[in-house]
């Protein structure tokens, strides 16, 4: 089967609304992770806070809930991850509620907010 000219346009057309929807479900899974984490860091964070020795009281946290999220959802939530996600929280935590952070994602479409944490990359 030959296809014309239009034909061939139409298909060019078709793989070009999907390739534009792929790109946009990549960008706000990708904004919905990066307010996940935030929000995930600040959490910690506020646990933290309330523990009398910090130290030991932070450790135990970051174990044991390294531990449930992993049963409850997989790999991904090491103990060193959610060390780097407090961290990330802690540099960042002047985005103090979602709009801010929605916000300062949209201003930085172009080079995403996790290509300036050095754990990223």
């Amino acid at each position: 089967m030959h296809l014309n000219k239009s034909s061939n346009q139409y298909i060019t057309d078709i793989k070009a609304i999907l390739s534009e929807a792929k790109q946009q479900v990549y960008t706000a899974v990708n904004s919905a992770m990066v307010q996940a984490y935030w929000l995930i860091g600040k959490r910690i964070v506020e646990e933290e806070q309330n523990g009398k020795e910090r130290a030991e009281y932070g450790s135990y946290l970051i174990k044991n809930l390294s531990i449930e999220l992993s049963e409850a959802f997989g790999k991904g939530f090491s103990e060193r991850t959610l060390r780097e996600i407090r961290q990330f929280y802690l540099t960042f935590q002047d985005l103090d509620n979602r709009h801010s952070l929605s916000a300062e994602l949209r201003k930085q479409k172009s080079s995403t907010l996790w290509s300036q944490l050095s754990w990223s990359n």
